[in-house]
């Protein structure tokens, strides 16, 4: 499906562009529908396109040796993927996984069209190293929770920004807190234990919010 001019004039990121780059997108780039639970890309895949999310969300993330999953982050309406952006300018392969989490609709640009962009339009070129300097500040801010915070705290924060209620199981949970399942059940089994929280099947409600925020907020 070709993408109009009016929808690419919506996005924040692109919409900005002088004319003749936008003209260049809308007669280059495609818009595709994806499935959610679809996988996009893996470890060791080449790139051949950049994708902009235009409704939708997909996660991107890691696995080590053993299988274990740790979210890196995710790219939301109106993102790019910083991951797609480094292989393109570097030719190097996905060093991840990117799946959608639901219904995806994107603007996909062809890595011709891409640098093509790159090199010509200064306005592309400013968004795409905004956007790097933003996903750096977030990895490095990942970095520092896995690597000094507590995972009780970090879970805490976790429930806490998700409040009043979590529909996701603990091995979700534990792939967003870079975990293992056993370990964030009897983490979980504690909070509720404590009348933080309640736990069912397959949902979690946050009882005592202000006492999850101060734990979370608590390094000690």
């Amino acid at each position: 499906m070709s993408v109009d001019i009016d929808l690419l004039q919506r996005c924040d990121s692109l919409g900005d562009l002088p004319i003749d780059a936008r003209q260049l997108i809308t007669e280059n780039a495609v818009l595709a529908r994806v499935p959610g639970k679809t996988a996009l890309f893996d470890c060791g895949d080449t790139c051949n396109s950049l994708a902009l999310v235009v409704s939708g969300s997909v996660r991107v993330f890691t696995r080590s040796p053993a299988g274990r999953e740790i979210s890196l982050y995710r790219v939301n309406r109106d993102e790019l993927c910083i991951l797609t952006l480094s292989c393109l300018l570097g030719g190097d392969v996905y060093p991840a996984a990117g799946v959608t989490e639901d219904d995806v609709v994107a603007i996909v640009l062809p890595a011709p069209l891409f640098h093509r962009l790159v090199d010509e339009q200064r306005s592309f070129r400013t968004a795409v190293f905004h956007l790097f300097a933003q996903r750096l500040a977030g990895f490095m801010q990942l970095i520092d929770e896995i690597t000094f915070r507590k995972l009780d705290r970090r879970l805490a924060a976790y429930l806490a920004q998700r409040a009043p209620e979590l529909d996701e199981s603990h091995q979700q949970i534990a792939d967003e807190l870079g975990s293992v399942r056993e370990v964030v059940s009897r983490l979980l089994k504690q909070f509720e234990d404590r009348r933080w929280i309640s736990i069912s099947r397959r949902k979690i409600e946050v009882v005592d919010l202000e006492t999850l925020k101060v734990y979370a907020a608590d390094d000690g």
